[in-house]
Parts: structure tokens; sequence; C-alpha cells
């Protein structure tokens, strides 16, 4: 399950406005939301990359031309000519392009698919995998090699298993587990033995007798695939593998070359998840050696990036251990030298290191939870200098040796503006500002960005769109809209405009987003309370977040409603079972709805595992609270999720019927985790349909049949 937030099926997100006169300006109609959007705000300059320290590239009228920081004159932008050869594969066999533009080159001529083509550093090889081995073929002569023999429907060689795919190398990777190393002359690559973990069926309806799609899933306590870890020369022969057991119960992370390539860094973690090593591979015999050493009472996260600085001056990483993502620089035989920043905040990423001035330059959540700033730091330590301004956010493009950069910054109640600023914090010149005639010619919902106060004392951030023109003494009915699981949090002070928002504020309906402790604004220390029951605290934040709304004047608190998807369909289905009392009316869209059904690496990593926690996985199953159910629960999937499984919902509906309690259930034939196309214009409408009748208690309008 990844922490990048799923697309909900409700459509509804946060959009903010200034305050307005309404007598001023136009409303926005059915058709300018959803049908023929209306734009309501100006574009930016095309500004996305730099020439170089002193210059950046804009598009103007379809052309780029190189702006100078200091004059500001603009100049034709030439860029430099293609130098390097490309790679793609074409019905299952791999052509190289050259940058000539000359007709492609087919290297292969298999019936059997070439995956992943990953040209080496000096382009003289393209490796690849095939039939589960790994092999690589010498762009000169075309003469392949072949690695790997013992390829097989349990055995990859430089193809992740999918446990590895979904929640360590990441979808990004496409199933990619093979690295070159810096000089070309060696390939890391993973290799996994599925034998020993269960398959999973998916059952498809398609055709006359339908069929099963077997897939080799993990769920909590289940054998996970054994991994070795390997080098072999480019030009082939003996493979060296690292020193461990694969018969141990543990999980590798993505190894990092040195940048000499001498050295292969290996991440590792026993199965319970909260300690982390980095070995130094010895690329000719194997043998391993502690680089970096960290351990955690609840769990470690992996690095996804290693920086290493030059001539062996050591390597920096970022790491929560204090409870809060810090930069650290650690000599190259792993002892610490310093820690670069501290305190209660969250740095973000690292931009750059310009060891000539002996600095850093890394975005963080310092000023405020919810918002993003860029930071200038002494590699010898000291406090960090803010070099974006005001009360905003920003998101910055940073010249080469950090003398200059643009930044795009908005706040909740501002439209995005661009800047060009000095690495003295200075702006040297405004670029844009996206508030122009649209947007002033439009009535927009009010919004706030408030707080609330959690049973123990944290306080937290909540978003609130009210409906346009409330009367006094009428209550209004809210919809939650929530994604909940640890470090995705969803409230950030930057304009995110969404019509169709605008439209559910002209119909009374009151647009809430919260976010709970576990989502970043408290670090590490904040997501350390759901150890061990993951869901729990999460969902009393959203009952005390609730309970706080219905105090406010104008809400209605017998037409509570939530809704979200993957985590956040989770979170509602808890919340029409374990916070019933709450909540009155919730979708809950291809949701986990008991920990024990999802796969290990993710859920164990908060739960540990099922025969060490039991009482844990029983408090946190929505089936253990289903008896609560007295709202209207909708639960949604697709019948093909091979992320999470509808057996999730099918379980959950198997335990409402025999309770015989009330509830809907949508099924997506042939859909995945989410879908698009006509279903998704289907499942909005339908979402339209329960917000309508239910919330608004009205019924959808016409308007809507037939929109895309």
């Amino acid at each position: 399950m990844h922490k990048s937030i799923p697309a909900w099926t409700t459509g509804l997100c946060i959009l903010a406005a200034l305050p307005t006169f309404a007598q001023e300006k136009k409303t926005l109609t059915f058709d300018q939301i959803f049908t023929k959007p209306v734009s309501i705000t100006e574009p930016l300059p095309g500004v996305r990359a730099w020439a170089d320290k002193t210059h950046y590239i804009e598009m103007r009228s379809g052309k780029q031309v190189q702006v100078d920081v200091k004059s500001g004159n603009a100049t034709p932008y030439t860029p430099p000519p293609a130098t390097g050869n490309s790679v793609s594969v074409k019905d299952n066999d791999i052509y190289l392009q050259r940058p000539d533009g000359s007709a492609p080159i087919r290297l292969t001529a298999t019936e059997a698919e070439e995956k992943n083509p990953t040209l080496s550093p000096d382009e003289k090889y393209v490796a690849f995998t095939r039939n589960n081995n790994l092999f690589a073929i010498e762009v000169a002569t075309q003469k392949e090699i072949q690695y790997t023999t013992d390829g097989s429907d349990v055995i990859y060689n430089g193809w992740a298993s999918w446990v590895y795919f979904e929640e360590i190398l990441g979808r990004p990777s496409r199933y990619r587990a093979f690295w070159w190393s810096p000089d070309s002359r060696k390939i890391a690559f993973m290799r996994f033995d599925d034998t020993r973990v269960p398959v999973f069926p998916i059952y498809s309806e398609k055709g006359q007798h339908g069929y099963l799609e077997n897939t080799r899933y993990p769920k909590a306590g289940d054998p996970n695939p054994e991994v070795r870890l390997a080098i072999v020369p480019v030009t082939g022969g003996n493979i060296t593998w690292a020193d461990f057991n694969e018969k141990d119960d543990q999980y590798f992370g993505q190894p990092f070359w040195t940048p000499d390539g001498s050295a292969l860094w290996a991440q590792w973690m026993p199965r319970d998840q909260n300690q982390l090593f980095l070995y130094a591979i010895d690329t000719q015999t194997g043998a391993k050696k502690v680089v970096y050493q960290e351990e955690q009472k609840t769990w470690i996260d992996w690095f996804t990036d290693i920086y290493f600085l030059s001539n062996n001056k050591g390597f920096i990483v970022k790491s929560d251990r204090s409870g809060w993502d810090h930069l650290y620089h650690h000599n190259m035989d792993g002892s610490l030298n310093r820690q670069l920043t501290s305190g209660n905040w969250r740095v973000k990423e690292l931009l750059q290191i310009n060891e000539k001035k002996g600095a850093i330059y890394f975005t963080a959540r310092k000023e405020a939870t919810t918002r993003y700033d860029l930071y200038k730091a002494d590699l010898k330590g000291g406090a960090p200098q803010r070099l974006t301004f005001g009360e905003f956010s920003h998101n910055v493009i940073l010249a080469p040796e950090g003398d200059w950069f643009i930044t795009t910054y908005s706040n909740i109640n501002t439209p995005p503006r661009m800047a060009l600023v000095s690495d003295k914090g200075k702006v040297a010149r405004e670029l844009g500002n996206a508030r122009g005639t649209a947007y002033d010619s439009y009535r927009l919902a009010p919004t706030e960005m408030k707080t609330y106060t959690t049973r123990d004392g944290l306080v937290l951030p909540i978003t609130i769109i009210w409906p346009f023109d409330m009367e006094a003494g009428k209550k209004y009915p809210v919809l939650i809209s929530i994604y909940g699981g640890p470090d995705a949090g969803t409230i950030y002070d930057t304009w995110r405009p969404n019509m169709p928002a605008q439209w559910f504020a002209q119909e009374g309906l009151i647009q809430v987003v919260i976010d709970n402790r576990a989502a970043g604004h408290l670090g590490k220390a904040g997501m350390n309370y759901i150890h061990r029951q993951l869901g729990k605290y999460e969902i009393e934040d959203y009952m005390d977040a609730a309970r706080w709304l219905a105090t406010q004047p104008g809400v209605d608190a017998s037409r509570m409603g939530i809704t979200g998807g993957s985590f956040g369909g989770y979170m509602s289905a808890m919340a029409l079972t374990y916070g019933a009392d709450v909540f009155t009316h919730g979708i809950a869209n291809f949701s986990v709805t008991d920990w024990a059904l999802y796969d290990s690496h993710y859920t164990e990593r908060y739960m540990d595992l099922p025969k060490d926690n039991a009482e844990g996985y029983k408090i946190t199953s929505v089936m253990t609270h289903a008896n609560k159910l007295k709202g209207l629960l909708r639960i949604v999937h697709g019948t093909m999720d091979d992320n999470v499984h509808m057996q999730n919902s099918i379980q959950l509906v198997d335990k409402l019927e025999d309770l015989g309690k009330h509830f809907e259930f949508m099924v997506y034939p042939g859909e995945r985790h989410g879908w698009g196309g006509p279903k998704s214009t289907h499942s909005r409408n339908e979402n339209y349909r329960f917000y309508y009748q239910n919330l608004l208690q009205k019924p959808l309008p016409a308007l809507f049949k037939g929109t895309n």
C-alpha cells in the first residue's frame, strides 16, 4: 500500500478562496464545473529547468528561451545535441535508438518478451530480463550474455517478487531488480525464490468460463520470498553472492553503489523491521561489513537515497530516529561525523550539496507542518537559513550551485505566484501570478484551515469548505474525505483547486478534510502511536474531529458522512462501525477490512506478526466492530484488485449479512485498485447520488446524467 494517496472516487478536495463580495462575482454553472470546466486562474510561466547556473529555461509561444537571472533578457535556447542512446521494447524485442535520428537498431529477436532494458552508464551494454533470467547484450557486437539460467515460475533473477515491487522497490521500478555499477563493469541484482509464498487466486468473470489469475502474495504472517543479493561482471562469469543466508526471515532494500563502483551498499532489515543495517559488500568475495546501523522501538523506513560526498569524505542520510526527519553526516566507516539539522520539524528532501561552498540545500516543514520551505545550512553544522518567504508553501527549482532558485508559492487562500530568488533569500523578480481576471470574475466558496484537539491533547489540522450563504439556525450535512495512512497527510497550506467542490458548496454540503496524528504533522513521534494498533488511534482522531465539528454553528451531526479509498476506505469502514456513534453515512472504496488479509511487509511494519500481536489485529479489524453498524455504509470494490483483494470486502459483507445489518455493496468487474473510463464516471455519479439522497436529502439532479 503506497504512501501516495489513491484517486478517491468522491471527486471532492480542497478549494480555497479569498473573501469575496457576492454581488460583484458570477456563480459557476454546472457546465462550467462538470462538462466544460472553466479555468479560474491564469497560467504561470512555463519554467521547468535551468540551462546553467545563471539562466533558466522558459517556454514562450511554444519555443524555449533562456532567461538571464540578472538582466531578465531572454534569448533563444537550443538544447545541447543529444549524445546518449535510448532503448525501448517493441513487439517484445529491444531496439536501440541513436541520437542522430537514424532508424532504430533491433538488438534482440526472440519469441519471449524482454523486460526493463537498461543501458549501462557507458552505453556499451543493455541489461534486461527474459523468462525471469538476467541478460545483457553488447551494443557494438550484439553479442548476448546470459548471467542466470534457473529462472522459472517461482525463481526470478533481476525481476522483483510482488511484495518487493509493491512495498520496497516501488511501482516506478516496474519490477526491475538489477542495478548497473557507475563504471559499467558490474551488475548487482536480486534473486527471488517464491516457492514458499502462498498463491492468492484472483477470479475474472470474462468469457464463458472465466479464469483465475494466481499471484504469489504473502499476507501478514505468511512465508516471504527468499532473497539473495548478487554481483556479476558485465562480461559474464562467476556470480558473487553477498554473504547472507537466504533462509533467514529478512528483507533487502534498494542497494546503492559507491560513486567509484568499488563497493555495493546493501540495505538489510530483520522481518520485525525495527533495525536497519547498511552493509558494504565486497564485490569480489561477497563479504559484508557494517557501515550504518539504526534501531527503533517501532519500525524503520528504507533509505530512498544516500548522498555520497567527494573524496571519501563520507555520506549523508535522512533519518527519523530522533522522532523527526533530519540529516546526518557519517564518515565512510559509518561513524557519525555530525548531525546537520535538528529540532521538532521535518526535513523533506536534500536537493543539493555544494561542497565548494560547504553548504546543503533542502526543503523542510519547519515554519509550519502544513508548509514547505527551502533552507540552506552549513556542512559544518549550525542553524539553517530559510531562503523562501512569507506564509506560503513553496515548490522550488534550484539552480546548479544553488545561487538562485525559482519558487512557485501559494497558500490555501492565495492562487500560485512565481518568483526568482537569490540564495540570500532576496526576491529578484516576480515572474507570474495565477490570480487574474478569470479568478476575480467568479464567486468561490469560503474555506478555513483550523485545528482540532484529540482526546489526549494533540492539536491537528482540519480544513472546511463552507456552503454559500449559510442561513442562521439552519443545519447543513458534512462530507469528510480522507486517506489516513501513515505519513500520508492531505492537509497542506497550498492552493488546490477542485471544481466539483464548488458545486457541492452551492448545494449546501460542508466539505471537510482531516489529518490524524500519524499523517506526518507530528513527525515519526506522532506515527509511533499507531504501532501494533494500526487504525485505532486514527479513527479515534477522526471521531474527535467530527465531534468538534458537531459543535460548530450550522453543522448537522445527524448527517455526518465520510469517504475514502484504500486506507481511506478502511478508515471509512471503521468510522461506520468502531465510530458508529459519530458517523452516520460512509462510502468505503477498495478497503482493507482486516490487516491479516493485507501483505506482509506493509502490515507487519506497523502491526508486527499476527502471532505476536493477536489482540492488535483483533481490535483493528472492521469485522470485530461490525455489530455496531447503525448508519448506512456502502462498500465498493474492483473484482480483480491485486493490491487490496476483494476478499476484504467479501468477508465484511459476509459478516454484516450474518449480523442482519443493512448496507450497500457495489462491485466493478475486472477493475483493479481504482478504475478509470466509463466505470469511473459511473462510480462518481453513484457517489454523488449517495451524497444527494442521504446527506442533502434530495434527488440527484438530472444534469448529472451523461456527464463525462
